[in-house]
Order: C-alpha cells, then sequence, then structure tokens
C-alpha cells in the first residue's frame, strides 16, 4: 500500500471521512499505529472493521517532515495545498460544516457545536485558496482532481474565485466571532 500525504491527523481523519467502504458506510471505529516505512520515513496507520458490512479498511499516511506550527487555531494543514483533497472537494467540506449551524444556535453545547463546525468551514475554505495562485484570482481548472470536484466546478465556477472565497470566509468567521 503506497501511503498517502496528509499534512495533519486532521486532514487525514476527513479524508477516511469522505472515503466511504464498497457498502457505502464511512464509519469505523478507528486503530491507529505509527509505523517505518521502507525508505525509513514514518506514517499512520489507520486500521477497523466498517460498521456496516466488517470489511477490514485500512489507510496509510506519511507524516510530514515536521510538525505543523502550534497555535494560530484549528487547520487543515500549513501552507501548500492539500494533495489528498482537491479544491471542490474543501468547498464541499465546507459548505457541509457550515450547514450544520442554526440560525441562532444560543448557547451551552448547540453554541460549542456551532462553533466547531463553524471553525471547520473556515478552515476548509482556508484550504480552497491556497490552491489559487499568488497572482491568480481563481482556482485553475486543472486543480480539480476527483469527480466530484470537478463536477462542483463546472456548475457553479464563480465559487472559486479569490473575492468570493474571501467573502464567504469574512461571513463565517463574522458569525465565529459573533458566537465566541
Amino acid at each position: 500500500m503506497n501511503p498517502l500525504r496528509s499534512r495533519t491527523n486532521a486532514e487525514a481523519h476527513l479524508y477516511m471521512d469522505l472515503h466511504p467502504c464498497d457498502c457505502g458506510e464511512t464509519r469505523f471505529p478507528r486503530q491507529s499505529a505509527v509505523v517505518a516505512l521502507d525508505d525509513g520515513d514514518l506514517a499512520s496507520r489507520y486500521t477497523g472493521a466498517c460498521v456496516g458490512c466488517g470489511q477490514e479498511r485500512e489507510f496509510l499516511f506519511r507524516l510530514p517532515p515536521a510538525a505543523p506550527p502550534a497555535g494560530g487555531g484549528f487547520r487543515y494543514g500549513g501552507d501548500e495545498p492539500s494533495q489528498l483533497l482537491d479544491p471542490g472537494e474543501w468547498l464541499l467540506v465546507s459548505d457541509a460544516y457550515a450547514g450544520q449551524v442554526p440560525a441562532d444556535p444560543g448557547g451551552g453545547e448547540a453554541g460549542q457545536r456551532a462553533r466547531a463546525a463553524l471553525t471547520r468551514a473556515v478552515a476548509a475554505l482556508d484550504e480552497v485558496g491556497k490552491f489559487i495562485p499568488p497572482d491568480g484570482a481563481v482556482v485553475p481548472a486543472n486543480a480539480f482532481t476527483t469527480d466530484r470536484g470537478r463536477q462542483l466546478h463546472q456548475r457553479e465556477p464563480g465559487r472559486f474565485r479569490r473575492d468570493r472565497l474571501t467573502a464567504v470566509r469574512d461571513a463565517y468567521a463574522g458569525m465565529l466571532s459573533r458566537l465566541s
């Protein structure tokens, strides 16, 4: 099994969540271990039986050469674009997390869930932006490497403009600051 390149544990877990078993189930109790690869690098191996059909599942992620910087809030990765998810998948992840936030979450546990969801929605939008070249205004078409990413880009190409991504991110961040 060739190891996939994940930048953080959060990105690895999200990747596993987005890649269901053949039966369609995404959940499986994950046991993890750090293992040595043939080239001497380290990897995280996640294994477990699918809760839907019992099939054994396994994912192997090469650990990054350096730990991500501490602090600065929740992040899926460093400054470089993801090699696991394409920009369309990241935007779908952001949409899914933002969709979990009620119009008025209030306080208590509901407020905590809303803050967690918005934090992840913002982080996923940040990931989309990493695919835009420094002097560019849009995510280039060749950045979309998955069927679901390409389909979203074909349906709604305007959502991948830097100005629009920034506006949505700012709106989510504003909602998040009001919840804090």
